[in-house]
């Protein structure tokens, strides 16, 4: 059996990669083959290279292509005998698909079509949620103000609604972002472990909050965990 731990969150600076990380070395250290699909290797992935050919040559990408993409990411796990792919922010693309004016419809029947390709990973999706505009505070301690001033001009060059020119406008988009995804995963029964309040919680308490929710996720019978 193949698991797909997809990790998502309400904004940048919630923990996601920090999660990961430490959800990848817990599966490893469980004797587990692990998979640690870090956020950027989209661009450098040969099963995603269509995607970041799109995104290069026109700053967009069709919904056809990702799913081709994800069937193939898919495939190679399998071939691989990876035990669990621990992803970050791959993944549904409900973000990607709002960036590009998608409205919940079309995001609805691309979900449909995903979770097709997805089943033989049986993906679960951890979500840190919390207050945006906290997250992206720390993201801005972490990477500096002229990290928020590119962060807030992609979303305006993408023209997304609730539009964004600045923090406040940012976290009124997250919000949007976050019910859409969440949306998203609960209409097409995605398993799903929400971690509430998790930019107000040490990494290594949710960290022991994500373990407790993929345990009572997965059958213990026949999971890898």
């Amino acid at each position: 059996m193949t698991v797909l731990i997809t990790v998502w969150g309400v904004a940048p600076g919630v923990g996601k990669s920090t999660l990961c990380g430490g959800l990848a070395r817990w599966l490893t250290g469980a004797g587990l083959r692990v998979d640690h699909f870090r956020e950027e290797e989209i661009l450098t992935s040969p099963q995603f290279a269509a995607v970041a050919e799109a995104f290069g040559a026109t700053g967009t990408v069709t919904a056809e292509t990702l799913i081709a993409a994800t069937a193939e990411f898919a495939d190679s796990v399998r071939a691989g005998g990876i035990d669990v792919v621990v992803a970050d922010a791959l993944v549904p693309f409900v973000p990607t698909l709002l960036a590009m004016g998608h409205g919940e419809d079309t995001i609805d029947a691309f979900m449909t079509d995903l979770t097709t390709v997805l089943a033989p990973v049986s993906p679960v999706m951890v979500f840190l949620d919390g207050d945006a505009g906290t997250a992206l505070s720390r993201a801005v301690g972490r990477e500096g103000e002229q990290w928020l001033d590119r962060y807030v001009g992609k979303l305006a060059r993408y023209g997304v609604a609730p539009p964004v020119t600045d923090l406040a406008s940012a976290v009124a988009y997250l919000r949007r972002e976050r019910g859409v995804t969440l949306g998203a995963a609960v209409r097409k029964d995605w398993n799903l472990v929400v971690i509430e309040r998790a930019d107000e919680l040490l990494p290594g308490e949710v960290l022991k909050r994500a373990q407790r929710g993929l345990r009572s996720w997965l059958d213990p019978a026949g999971a890898p965990l």
